[in-house]
């Protein structure tokens, strides 16, 4: 085992993911007509739009539904349960931005990135001032818990 050169493993199996085409996917028939070509062609780009359209429409829903966060934050489980929102907010935009990388919709993934960026500036405003690095104020104390 300590005898395999793992560089060169790796790039063996990079070479050959690199072969493989996006075609692979959602194979055109040999021998077919152009209409059923441009059919799979088609089918090709309707599948990536629409599942990036509607992974990208759920982050996004997500990120701004965090806005109108219903229950107090300041402090102890209910910290906790903003937090965690906040965490989704980030992981929506990550499960969007690896599907719109895979997809090679740019403008999908610019706003997915962006939502990403969103969640983490939502996560330091509240993070910061109870860790020392920001100044705290009333809606945001030094403590953790309340009492």
């Amino acid at each position: 085992m300590a005898d395999r050169d793992w560089t060169k493993e790796l790039s063996k199996i990079d070479r050959q993911l690199e072969s493989i085409s996006d075609d692979a996917l959602l194979p055109t028939p040999r021998g077919a007509t152009p209409a059923e070509k441009a059919k799979v062609e088609h089918e090709r780009s309707r599948t990536s739009t629409l599942g990036v359209a509607l992974r990208l429409l759920l982050a996004i829903a997500v990120g701004v539904g965090i806005l109108f966060w219903p229950y107090d934050a300041r402090c102890g489980a209910g910290l906790a349960g903003y937090l965690g929102a906040v965490a989704v907010v980030g992981i929506a935009g990550a499960w969007s931005a690896v599907w719109s990388w895979r997809h090679r919709a740019g403008r999908a993934h610019l706003l997915s990135l962006l939502l990403v960026l969103w969640g983490i500036v939502l996560a330091c405003v509240e993070v910061l001032p109870r860790v020392g690095y920001a100044r705290p104020d009333a809606a945001r104390p030094v403590t953790w818990t309340c009492g």
